[in-house]
């Protein structure tokens, strides 16, 4: 897949860098610095990614939403409209996305969704502020966490982990910070809409307790440490 991005990325260069020389040698007259034209850093990547990655939901999102930024920009539809429904879109796609995640036993195959015996798992939520959770010395389960606008730090390092378990966490517009517990195997499982989930935790695969990781970011960032 690097060696496809590479490739088409060089085809991009390639034809900007042919438009140019045309250009130049008056050619051709090629505007490339047409309105919108800065849409076009989201759009490309977004595209290339489509072919590329595995996380095609969200490039699919972030192409439509570089194709509707380019037609506002070429005044095809209303900017101020576009910005009145963002936020709705944003809702509607977090709100799909819990439904689904309700409905399923598993994500993307090899995230497992393990609920505890009591079908709850223990919550953080930082809504335009922070929350700090700590399970040092306490036996986990698994959790949910949820950041909109604002920041969640859990800290799993002195957690007892003696089964299976999974970790739900959501960002829109913020951040949540896991230290994972050591010793244990992670599975990592992340949805990103102009956001990111970092996965620098340290993982045993010869464990036989695995921690299951199910991130959302939107406009937001989950990191795993």
């Amino acid at each position: 897949m690097k060696d496809m991005k590479k490739v088409i990325w060089g085809a991009v260069l390639l034809a900007v860098g042919v438009i140019l020389a045309l250009n130049a040698l008056d050619i051709t007259d090629i505007d490339v610095w047409f309105p919108g034209w800065w849409t076009l850093f989201i759009i490309i990547p977004c595209g290339v990614g489509i072919f590329t990655d595995r996380d095609k939901k969200g490039n699919l999102i972030g192409l439509a939403i570089g194709v509707v930024l380019l037609l506002c920009a070429q005044s095809i539809i209303d900017f101020s409209l576009v910005w009145k429904l963002a936020l709705p879109a944003v809702i509607i796609i977090f709100a799909i996305k819990m439904i689904v995640r309700g409905a399923s036993k598993k994500k993307d195959g090899d995230v497992i969704i393990v609920t505890p015996e009591n079908g709850e798992l223990p919550s953080g939520t930082a809504i335009f502020g922070g929350k700090d959770m700590n399970f040092d010395g306490q036996l986990f389960d698994g959790c949910e966490l949820t950041a909109i606008f604002g920041g969640v730090e859990c800290d799993l390092s002195g957690a007892i982990v003696e089964k299976d378990c999974t970790i739900r966490a959501t960002s829109i517009f913020g951040g949540i910070d896991i230290t994972m517990p050591k010793g244990v195997n992670v599975k990592v499982s992340s949805t990103n809409i102009f956001g990111g989930t970092d996965d620098d935790c340290v993982k045993n695969p010869d464990s036989p307790v695995t921690v299951y990781v199910e991130a959302v970011s939107i406009f937001g960032g989950v990191d795993l440490k």
